[in-house]
């Protein structure tokens, strides 16, 4: 059976969302008897050579117009981003690349965006009532941006009917795995996993990689509480300690976080906690005990549980994980 497997090429693309699929799909290959059928192509709107945010030029296959009356199985769309000088990564959207995205699709068996291709899909239209991932780095731009996708920034990858979104960078061959597995089974599909000594599915999701608290866009007065919250996580903090430091009602300081952070005040302080915790599980040696008490968990057990809440693994899956040194 021929399938044909379509990567979207354009300017400043990231390399590894091109490659990786394409190697995933080629060691395919290696672990069947039979020819696979996967016909992997690159597609551009000309076949000059593409730029990549590597530097890394890449060549396109065929040209858009070239696909305009063939079938595909699957497409594939990687992403681009912009970097500004405050550090903040936004993703790109070339509305000509959208344009062809949606065309492209709709000839689609299925479609799958890898990292930040996501918002590729969501202004094709692609994800409308879908729940999608992308990048961590640039899930509230997508959520903000499209708000009728129900936007998940933990999971590796998320298939939703025809439509499957990867997570950043390295996820795309989980993805492609994922892709593999559902035309031709989980065993081969670790296999070829093996080959790339990797897991099939890996422990946890995207959110032990990410940074939780990333630097919001707030007031003066929620940034000062943030601030007070980081120096005094081993206190209570309880909605009414955090009120009462604001001057405000119980009411009003929920309010508040829930505007300008997203979240409960309760919902902030564990992360708070847990991202202390994670600093000194990567460079310290200290015990679970003493990190639990220093960060504000009281006990090894509640350590335990927002761990597990928030990040899906363990503190000491954790410093396995990421220790430094």
């Amino acid at each position: 059976m021929k399938r044909l497997l379509v990567v979207v090429l354009f300017d400043q693309i990231d390399l590894l969302d091109v490659t990786g699929p394409a190697e995933v799909f080629s060691l395919l290959q290696r672990e069947m008897s039979r020819p696979t059928g996967y016909e992997v192509v690159l597609a551009a709107e000309t076949l000059e050579p593409v730029t990549t945010s590597a530097g890394v030029r890449v060549v396109p296959d065929v040209t858009f117009a070239e696909l305009s009356r063939k079938a595909i199985d699957t497409l594939i769309v990687p992403g681009a981003v912009t970097t500004r000088e405050n550090g903040k990564v936004i993703a790109r959207c070339d509305p000509a690349v959208v344009e062809e995205v949606r065309r492209l699709a709709a000839r689609t068996r299925r479609v799958a965006s890898v990292c930040v291709g996501a918002h590729i899909l969501a202004a094709a239209g692609l994800l409308d009532g879908k729940r999608a991932t992308t990048h961590w780095s640039t899930a509230r731009q997508l959520a903000a941006e499209h708000p009728e996708v129900t936007v998940d920034a933990d999971p590796i990858f998320i298939r939703d009917g025809s439509v499957w979104t990867g997570a950043g960078l390295s996820a795309c061959l989980d993805l492609a795995l994922a892709l593999v597995a559902d035309d031709f089974g989980p065993k081969l599909a670790s296999r070829v996993a093996r080959q790339l000594v990797m897991f099939l599915r890996r422990p946890g999701g995207q959110s032990q990689f990410s940074v939780s608290l990333e630097p919001a866009s707030a007031t003066r007065r929620v940034d000062e509480l943030r601030q007070y919250i980081a120096a005094h996580l081993a206190d209570p903090l309880t909605v009414s300690d955090l009120a009462a430091h604001a001057h405000v009602t119980d009411r009003q300081i929920t309010r508040v976080f829930k505007a300008e952070l997203g979240m409960t005040p309760a919902a902030y302080v564990e992360h708070a906690r847990v991202e202390a915790a994670r600093h000194r599980l990567e460079t310290t040696d200290e015990t679970l005990s003493r990190i639990a008490g220093v960060c504000g968990f009281g006990t090894v057990s509640t350590l335990n549980r927002s761990f597990r809440r928030t990040l899906n693994t363990t503190p000491n899956e954790y410093r396995e994980r990421f220790r430094i040194g």
